[in-house]
């Protein structure tokens, strides 16, 4: 089963460590957060590095509050059984979870934290590959 999750989060894969660059170091620790919470569930596989692209979000589900041309970051994954894993699940297990912002996103982020539930405040975004 393959996913595709849309962030307005910076989660780029940098593999800083301690010690390193602060920047680097914090965006890192995103990507390490949100490699965590999807992990809660299940093992992932075919994972591929976020990829970061400035668009129009018009057309995505994102909250009220973010309109107009902004730093999307797309991870695709895909876990083996399916169903192990579906949307209702991925946004329980995200809502609320904390990261630190004020990176590369080109959004305010009123909550340091991914937002899946909140209608003006949504974030991240899930969608099945497969649909």
């Amino acid at each position: 089963m393959k996913f595709i999750v849309h962030t307005l989060v910076d989660i780029t894969e940098t593999r800083a460590r301690r010690g390193e660059e602060s920047f680097l170091l914090q965006q890192q620790q995103n990507y390490l957060t949100f490699l965590q919470t999807l992990g809660l569930r299940v093992n992932l596989s075919e994972l591929v590095s976020p990829v970061a692209e400035k668009i129009s979000i018009k057309d995505y589900n994102f909250g009220s509050n973010h309109t107009g041309n902004h730093q999307v970051w797309t991870f695709k994954f895909t876990v083996e059984y399916a169903d192990a894993l579906d949307i209702d699940m991925l946004e329980n297990d995200f809502d609320l979870v904390p990261v630190i912002t004020e990176l590369s996103e080109t959004v305010e982020l009123k909550q340091a934290a991914f937002r899946t539930k909140d209608v003006q405040e949504r974030n991240i975004l899930f969608l099945l590959a497969d649909a």
